[in-house]
């Protein structure tokens, strides 16, 4: 049958998409790699249909390798004559551990179909969390910042595993960024923070992120004037668009298609073409 590997979220059992709680909901054994995915897992499946598996905490890579490769074989069986599901907070694909059981499944036990089921990622519900918006056409980059380590380079950058704060925004600082923190966003577990202050995230914990943002990017999108305008309701309602022949005209008004097409196109900001009008 399948294995599926399913993307919990970022924490919060009610993120889980309705696709992957449906999949957790029919699998005849749900594993999971550690305590905060099984406590998320266990919200949509009975404790009765968890299955065990054990991760030592090393970084060697030999006892590593021979985890996983325990792992494929208790999965291996149960996903041949079943349905099985690995669970892992956000998305399968990224920063997952869950990688690492499908290179050892396809190189012990090829048989095993696998599916991927995404889940919402820390690198886009960050956003929310932290009341951050990534406007259209900018560009930002996604690094590990464990140990203290300080990236630069990009515009706007995603740093995850950030366990040394202090030392993390020294650097961050240093080279001209503006800089905030989440600490276990969207996790009942732990207390859930939100600061600009280093020094309040001062002990370590690997679910801490920070979001970047090089000093004096002038990049406002174009609707950012209207928090400046003074609102005006004498002036009558109504949007107004471009006819073809640039006479302004109220929505609603008859426009062909193609004009409509082309409008829409680019208030989102898109390039206009060259052909005739």
């Amino acid at each position: 049958m399948t294995l599926y590997g399913v993307g919990l979220g970022p924490g919060d059992a009610d993120l889980v998409t309705v696709r992957g709680r449906r999949v957790l909901e029919s699998a005849d054994v749900v594993y999971s790699p550690g305590r905060l995915s099984r406590s998320v897992a266990t919200e949509h499946v009975p404790e009765d249909r968890i299955g065990d598996l054990d991760f030592p905490m090393t970084r060697d890579e030999d006892e590593l390798r021979r985890a996983w490769k325990d792992a494929a074989e208790e999965i291996a069986p149960r996903a041949r004559n079943g349905t099985a599901a690995f669970v892992t907070l956000g998305d399968p694909n990224v920063y997952s551990t869950f990688g690492h059981l499908r290179r050892t499944l396809s190189a012990f036990h090829s048989g095993v179909d696998v599916e991927v089921v995404p889940g919402v990622s820390a690198v886009t519900a960050f956003t929310t969390a932290l009341g951050v918006e990534i406007a259209a056409g900018a560009s930002i980059a996604l690094h590990e910042a464990a140990r203290g380590v300080s990236p630069t380079g990009p515009d706007r950058m995603i740093l995850f595993k950030v366990t040394d704060v202090p030392a993390t925004h020294d650097g961050l600082v240093e080279a001209g960024y503006d800089v905030v923190y989440g600490r276990r966003l969207y996790m009942d577990q732990g207390e859930t923070v939100v600061t600009d202050d280093p020094d309040a995230l001062s002990d370590r914990d690997y679910y801490t992120l920070a979001y970047a943002e090089k000093r004096g990017l002038d990049a406002e999108p174009a609707t950012a004037t209207f928090e400046a305008a003074d609102p005006n309701p004498d002036s009558g309602s109504g949007v107004q668009t471009e006819t073809d022949g640039g006479t302004p005209a109220r929505a609603g008004d008859s426009l062909d298609a193609a004009t409509l097409e082309r409008a829409e196109g680019e208030a989102c900001g898109d390039a206009v073409s060259g052909e005739s009008r």
